[in-house]
């Protein structure tokens, strides 16, 4: 496979989640600690999450670092079951990138491509290949982000 064939770039890290059973045991450390600023929360019920959206840096170059805690511990998603729940990585054509992935066997979680947390459009690579889908993450949940354009000005 040519890696120049790739109807899509991926630019960078967008941000990385961390997961857990109480939200202020985490801003413990990334925000009374570390010093990261809260940006803003999220709340869904679909997606069983109670989540601190953070930042280190600035502009283009802000990673998000996301705090999140489940709505209901006996419940899916478990965002709390593994503490680095999900790496998010620029994208610079999500649904190019989508469709030319699935066309070449990676395994998508369920949802689809739709609004994130921080409003960007999103969707997530599964950690698991299964049959008919081979590639997953080996493990890792990997949401693909849509860089708004001043992003893929500044990276791409």
């Amino acid at each position: 496979m040519n890696p120049d064939s790739k109807p899509f770039r991926i630019l960078g890290i967008q941000q990385i989640a961390i997961g857990g059973l109480d939200k202020q045991r985490l801003r413990a450390l990334w925000v009374d600690m570390l010093g990261l600023s809260v940006k803003s929360t999220f709340v869904s019920e679909r997606e069983n999450v109670d989540e601190d959206i953070c930042a280190i840096g600035q502009g283009v170059h802000a990673i998000e670092v996301d705090l999140m805690q489940p709505l209901d511990p006996e419940k899916k998603p478990a965002v709390q079951t593994t503490p680095l729940n999900h790496v998010g990585l620029w994208v610079d054509d999500l649904a190019k990138a989508v469709e030319w992935m699935t066309a070449q066997g990676v395994r998508f979680a369920p949802g689809g491509i739709r609004a994130g947390a921080a409003g960007h459009d999103i969707c997530f690579i599964h950690p698991k290949g299964n049959d008919a889908f081979p590639i997953g993450g080996e493990g890792v949940l990997i949401e693909l982000v849509q860089a708004p354009a001043e992003v893929v000005a500044a990276l791409g």
